[in-house]
């Protein structure tokens, strides 16, 4: 599979949308961006629910909409879960997950019943109705439905802003294995960009004018202090590590990301396993010179490579981790009284002193 092309242009009542973009064959593709910047109208024109004319949808080698030619939405293989899981009250959770079956569209499903019950964790919620469910159970069925019908791209429309914090924290580590177990595309939207970090590998980020402002890989796009992530309340940069070591004594986990290594209290997962580390920019100061008995377990040397103003008194620092490939990036976010009393210019050497980190489960 090639991956998905698509551009939808037109107006939705007084809302011009200008969408273009493309995205990879599989993995998870976060669809970020203000309140109204019609992010729920492109899940829709792709899965067939909003026609605008002058648009184009490529998903694989199968064009589903062009100038000449518009797949309508029945004959989509898509699977949509929306804000509200949607399920049949009549019917219990496992015939539920047997209507996604019944809706597919080929007799050999790529995607089986109790590959997806496992994936979901849903055996202990086979014979219950779903008014008997709690919010994040739904959901985990919904999504299993959904994934019964065959789908070749699951659209997720912000499926757990319905969720209170502990419902969001049970089903996050299922929708974390969707993408390494999955062989489609998945969109995400989410008005909470902490949940796009944690599961997106992809970002398409909108505008408020309804155009893609940036298009890339997560920790790209991330990495560009130019643009509205690192104006946000908490910006910070994700990382893909991998378990070193584990020191039970001190209960301490050794982190490796591209040659530069963390530690981290807890022991999250076996030796060699890889997790996500969100590096919050608050929590990561500078220092000039080398430190010298600091309580800081994580002091490693780095280069300034961007700077951003992010207001009047803020500074956005983009950092290199020294020894490390590419990927070990760290933002800082500093006074711009600090930046100027410790005479700081881009390209620097400098010890990033990190605070604290917060760590998302493997996926």
């Amino acid at each position: 599979m090639n991956g998905v092309e698509a551009r939808f242009k037109g107006k939705i009542g007084a809302f011009p949308l200008d969408i273009a973009f493309t995205m990879p064959p599989r993995g998870v593709t976060g669809l970020f961006g203000p309140s109204g910047c019609g992010k729920t109208t492109i899940l829709r024109c792709i899965a067939g629910l909003t026609a605008l004319d002058r648009s184009f949808l490529r998903v694989g080698e199968e064009v589903w909409q062009d100038a000449k030619h518009f797949l309508p939405a029945h004959k989509r293989p898509v699977g949509y879960v929306f804000q509200e899981p949607r399920l049949f009250p009549h019917l219990s959770v496992l015939d539920n997950l047997r209507y996604g079956l019944r809706r597919a569209r080929t007799k050999t499903p790529a995607i089986a019943l109790e590959p997806t019950i496992d994936l979901m964790g849903l055996h202990a919620l086979l014979r219950r109705s779903p008014t008997a469910l709690s919010g994040g159970e739904c959901q985990r069925v919904a999504i299993g439905r959904a994934l019964l019908a065959q789908p070749r791209l699951l659209l997720m429309d912000e499926p757990l802003s319905a969720l209170d914090r502990d419902a969001k924290n049970e089903i996050l580590p299922y929708l974390e294995g969707l993408s390494e177990r999955l062989s489609i595309p998945v969109i995400y939207v989410s008005h909470d960009f902490t949940e796009i970090e944690r599961l997106a590998d992809h970002l398409i980020l909108i505008s408020r004018h309804g155009q893609v402002q940036a298009a890339g890989a997560l920790r790209t796009l991330l990495a560009d202090i130019s643009l509205p992530l690192a104006r946000m309340p908490e910006p910070a940069m994700v990382l893909t590590v991998v378990i070193e070591h584990y020191d039970a004594a001190y209960d301490l986990a050794t982190y490796n990301v591209g040659g530069a290594r963390f530690l981290v209290p807890g022991q999250p997962g076996a030796v060699g396993t890889s997790q996500r580390l969100r590096v919050r920019a608050s929590d990561v100061s500078l220092i000039k010179g080398a430190p010298q008995n600091s309580s800081v377990l994580n002091i490693l040397p780095a280069r300034i490579l961007a700077v951003h103003g992010t207001s009047a008194n803020q500074m956005l620092v983009l950092l290199g981790l020294e020894g490390a490939d590419s990927e070990a990036r760290l933002l800082s976010s500093i006074t711009r009284k600090s930046w100027d009393t410790l005479s700081l210019q881009i390209g620097d050497h400098v010890f990033a002193q990190i605070k604290g980190m917060a760590l998302a489960e493997s996926r």
